[in-house]
């Protein structure tokens, strides 16, 4: 064929990701991108990558940034110019806060089409501002000598920049591809350029990135007694902190997508002790030492802003609060931690405790007090909830879905009410990877990035989301007859609106609750599964639930419940566990 500048680039630059590492690409098509989804399609047929085919281009972004997720290394994400570069933009503020890495590369017209009123032309430059490590305007392709080693220089730039090998926390970056006409290749004959297109022998990278790691300093802080690890969304040695407390003799509070709710000092029914007063107060921390993103319930934001704050800490677990000695946050990476209480004393990258006496037993009744508490509580809660018979409830599902999906599961949760649920309810385990797009919290892309997780995990996944999170990206389903397509088990929980509303102060405004808060839809869901070809099981009472969840291929199940008894049910759920809270005191 015919070499044009455009054909070059697309093939030197995705030969050069491809030798960086990546394996995963999602592409939402369209004209300007032509030249880099041919060399992607060529790719996969020469089984280098893994090429998936979106219409939408945010589904197609929150299906990379689950691949993204779940695999733990770059994905590349691939549209044409104008608006579709726009729809990215959810999905790369949650890879931001997420510390996801996604090469985001938007086609576009070339500088001289820009503000004449040409078609499907935007201002493409930094269009995500700073929600990305890293921004290159690449220039329009050329020929002419040395574009070669830039444009494979470039690749390596962007997969260090977006994999965190350049010594920043991995994230998304941005490239934007400028092209000329044409686009595709020309009539068959030798290839003619002014310089060899080849990369390196062996099939080694252009630019090597050996970036020294984190310093491996540790802060080093003397142990106490009375300490707690916290562990919130994210994606950081949480067995690290696993260890650390088991060796302290300090229990784990640790939210459900933070791999940290595992061993003997992880405790299940933590929030309900944290939204008892009367526990609360008599378990103050001397030390806390908190990593990743926490942030589900009012009651935990209160004991991590404990430190120098005294007075009300909120509707759910009001108390007058003597202040911890020291709280430790664990950086994501280098500038990044999550601190909105400001009450961090410390900012390290990892910790190391001092003089710490032996085993847990040996250090007092401090974690034995949590575990008595915690014990009472979850037996409470797991009597009310058994209570409810055939009753459909949400706290239920979510207890018997975390708790009983096969080992070696990955479970992905909505970011509203069901990871909330679950995180009342789960028992620890560490047999099973729970994932949920925790960075921003929104319900962007759900089911996107749950299709997503589950094609990186490659093994039985199931995901529990809301029915507006699920109606919000409907054409995440739309999976092409030649798309790769996960064995996914879609739990969509019905309440016919916005259930997490009906838990918060907005409910206490009957007149307006229900239109601009409650809004019912009325959707039929088996409808919209049979739109989209999939296999559609409703789920009727509690007992039914481990048939209609085996199955293989990807796949819906529909629980309806009430949004107004969900709301009752989780206030007689406090009230039971902090009576045996009390009692346990």
């Amino acid at each position: 064929m015919l070499m044009n500048p455009s054909t070059a680039f697309g093939l030197v630059f995705t030969d050069e990701l491809v030798r960086c590492g990546l394996r995963e690409v999602v592409l939402a098509p369209g004209s300007r991108s032509t030249p880099l989804a041919l060399a992607f399609l060529d790719g996969e047929r020469r089984h280098e990558v893994r090429l998936h085919v979106r219409i939408d281009e945010r589904s197609a972004s929150f299906t990379a940034l689950g691949l993204a997720k779940a695999s733990r290394r770059p994905v590349a994400v691939l549209c044409t110019s104008g608006t579709a570069a726009a729809n990215f933009h959810p999905a790369v503020i949650e890879a931001d806060e997420s510390g996801v890495p996604l090469l985001v590369l938007t086609a576009d017209r070339p500088p001289e089409m820009r503000g004449t009123g040409a078609n499907q032309v935007i201002d493409q430059v930094k269009l995500y501002g700073s929600a990305v490590r890293w921004f290159c305007e690449a220039g329009v392709p050329e020929e002419r000598a040395g574009m070669v080693g830039y444009w494979r220089s470039l690749a390596c730039q962007a997969w260090a920049q977006a994999s965190g090998r350049a010594g920043a926390l991995a994230g998304p970056v941005h490239l934007n591809l400028a092209f000329r006409e044409p686009l595709v290749p020309g009539d068959a004959g030798e290839p003619d350029w002014p310089e060899p297109l080849d990369g390196r022998p062996d099939r080694r990278p252009w630019t090597g990135f050996e970036w020294p790691g984190p310093s491996p300093d540790e802060l080093e802080v003397p142990w106490a007694e009375r300490g707690v690890v916290v562990c919130g969304d994210g994606d950081y040695d949480a067995a690290a902190l696993v260890e650390l407390a088991e060796r302290a003799g300090w229990p784990v509070l640790a939210e459900p997508s933070s791999g940290a709710r595992r061993g003997p000092n992880a405790l299940s029914a933590y929030q309900y002790l944290l939204a008892t007063p009367e526990f609360v107060t008599a378990h103050q921390p001397d030390l806390i030492v908190s990593a990743g993103r926490p942030g589900l319930s009012r009651p935990q934001s209160a004991l991590l802003g404990s430190l120098g704050v005294r007075g009300s800490l909120g509707v759910l677990g009001a108390h007058r609060s003597e202040p911890a000695r020291r709280h430790v946050v664990i950086a994501q990476g280098p500038g990044r931690w999550a601190d909105p209480q400001r009450a961090a004393t410390d900012v390290a990258l990892a910790i190391r405790l001092t003089a710490v006496p032996g085993p847990a037993e040996d250090s007092g009744g401090w974690l034995r007090d949590w575990r008595r508490a915690d014990g009472a509580a979850r037996s409470a809660a797991d009597a009310v909830l058994d209570d409810d018979g055939d009753v459909l409830t949400e706290p239920r599902l979510a207890r018997d879905i975390a708790n009983h999906v096969p080992a070696g599961s990955m479970l992905w949760t909505g970011s509203s009410l069901p990871v909330r649920d679950i995180d009342f309810h789960l028992l620890p385990r560490d047999d099973l990877r729970i994932l949920a797009s925790r960075g921003a919290s929104g319900i962007d892309g759900t089911t996107s990035a749950a299709i997503g997780a589950a094609l990186a995990h490659r093994g039985p996944a199931f995901a529990v989301i809301g029915d507006l999170t699920f109606l919000h990206d409907a054409p995440g389903l739309a999976l092409g007859p030649s798309e790769p397509r996960p064995d996914l088990c879609l739990i969509v929980i019905n309440n016919d609106g916005g259930g997490i509303f009906s838990t918060l102060e907005q409910a206490a405004f009957p007149d307006s609750f229900e239109r601009i808060f409650g809004t019912p839809h009325g959707a039929e869901l088996k409808h919209l599964a049979a739109a989209f070809g999939l296999p559609y099981q409703r789920l009727e009472q509690p007992d039914d639930l481990s048939k209609v969840l085996q199955g293989t291929g990807l796949r819906m199940v529909e629980a309806r419940t009430d949004r107004a008894a969900g709301a009752a049910l989780r206030a007689t759920l406090r009230e039971a566990a902090a009576q045996a809270i009390r009692s346990a005191l």
